[in-house]
């Protein structure tokens, strides 16, 4: 996922679990969009870490990887899109999600 974001022209930070991204926004380092796959596993699943995160930074965008659309009923504005969309889609539902926290 990282890759088509950074080819869209978006700095990007890949994180291996829940846990190091809500540790990535605890610290205070910038990240304007959280791009979570639904199906993240371990102690801070998907919609937890998007819960969390928002209680860090309230104005933060939040999009979903998944196939599911009930994932975001428990995050307000968030977005979702198809881990399996066609090339291009991530980086399209990032630039919108921005343009909507904006």
């Amino acid at each position: 996922m990282s890759a088509e974001i950074r080819r869209a022209g978006y700095n990007a930070t890949s994180v291996d679990s829940g846990v190091d991204a809500l540790t990535v926004l605890a610290l205070g380092l910038p990240m304007d969009v959280l791009v979570t796959d639904a199906e993240l596993l371990g102690e801070l699943r998907c919609s937890r870490l998007a819960i969390e995160a928002r209680a860090l930074r309230p104005n933060l965008a939040i999009v979903f990887a998944s196939d599911r659309e009930d994932v975001v009923d428990c995050v307000p504005h968030a977005l979702i899109v198809s881990p399996d969309a066609a090339d291009g889609a991530l980086a399209g539902t990032v630039r919108e999600a921005l343009q909507t926290r904006a």
